[in-house]
């Protein structure tokens, strides 16, 4: 028998999508494309588990030369709203995050011209020393660092795994579709350079997360070549341990524009999912979302809640303001069918 030849059949035997196929997943009803998804989820996380992280945003600098149009939270240069957290700062934040028993910090911040490399040593160092994981340093992250200090970038990422660093997040993304990237954040790297960073940080043995923010510029198409540049990557690294898609919110930036509904977004889960044969898991977007369409989420193919975060002040610096403690979590979990688990940044169960 020949593979089953019909879009409908072909989700439901569980074969890989090709690019025109996946244009098609765009028309099919929206219930069915959440019962393919959740299909596709239970082959890749069979296991009746929702999981969770207990962490915090730390941002180190709000201080950025990125200027991108979708950011509320950078301050240029030279500006009177701009910080740069010191030690004494770092150690109030750690010994919070250890009362809630917390695993690690989610590590990001702008890219500042005037931060030495052993400001980023000491910043993991520190975090390592104190019993936490660091998830630390985006892709425009780590290529500045190599540009700004004239290092490789395996150098870069070998002399932050000495200091303590475990695991990449996938900020920065955006679109991987140049065209927007030129429109929405042009001073922030080409798609290949985002691609170059993780397939860098993947030969070294570091396991990262990969994310689109969408809503804004792009077209579906675009979310579709985004989806399949990081599925091309998995294919030759097997690194991406996770997927978050999260949509753009537009207040107090420079790009503004209304917030994309929670159908599209959940459509586009859906899709990520399908798409995405071979990165284990698929993250709810509760801080943009809110909890009630998170729970929605996990019947269309998400098998992740995210962070607890204990702290966030980048999507807060547009007015979004979603909390969530780990009970809440838990709750909103049991109450959608599943088994709330703690897991550490790098999926292991805790």
């Amino acid at each position: 028998m020949g593979e089953p030849t019909s879009l409908e059949a072909r989700l439901t035997a569980g074969a890989r999508l090709h690019k025109e196929e996946a244009q098609g997943l765009w028309d099919l009803d929206l219930l069915f494309l959440g019962r393919k998804a959740d299909l596709a989820r239970r082959r890749l996380n069979p296991e009746n588990r929702v999981t969770y992280v207990v962490d915090r945003n730390i941002n180190y600098t709000n201080i950025c030369t990125s200027g991108c149009r979708f950011c509320a939270f950078f301050r240029e240069p030279g500006s009177s709203e701009g910080y740069v957290l010191d030690e004494e700062g770092l150690v109030q934040k750690l010994e919070e995050l250890k009362s809630h028993r917390g695993s690690g910090v989610l590590l990001q911040g702008g890219l500042n011209p005037d931060l030495p490399f052993a400001y980023y040593e000491d910043l993991v160092r520190q975090i390592k020393d104190s019993g936490l994981r660091v998830h630390g340093f985006s892709p425009p992250e780590i290529a500045f660092m190599s540009q700004r200090f004239g290092l490789p970038l395996k150098e870069v990422l070998a002399r932050l795994i000495q200091a303590g660093l475990s695991s990449i997040p996938g900020g920065g993304a955006e679109i991987l579709v140049d065209r927007v990237r030129g429109q929405i954040s042009p001073r922030k790297g080409t798609s290949a350079q985002w691609l170059e960073v993780m397939a860098a940080a993947h030969e070294l043995g570091l396991k990262t997360s990969a994310t689109m923010m969408f809503g804004h510029l792009e077209t579906r198409a675009e979310r579709l070549e985004h989806l399949f540049k990081i599925r091309d990557l998995q294919d030759r690294t097997q690194g991406f341990i996770s997927f978050i898609p999260w949509t753009f919110q537009p207040g107090g930036t420079a790009l503004g524009g209304e917030p994309l509904g929670a159908v599209e977004y959940l459509r586009t889960l859906a899709v990520s999912r399908l798409v995405l044969d071979n990165v284990p898991h698929l993250q709810v977007s509760w801080v943009t979302q809110g909890p009630k369409i998170a729970q929605v989420a996990l019947k269309f193919g998400a098998d992740d809640f995210g962070s607890t975060m204990l702290e966030e002040n980048v999507v807060a610096a547009t007015g979004v303001g979603f909390r969530l403690t780990q009970a809440e979590i838990e709750t909103l979990v049991r109450q959608a069918g599943y088994e709330p688990r703690v897991r550490d940044h790098r999926y292991n169960l805790l």
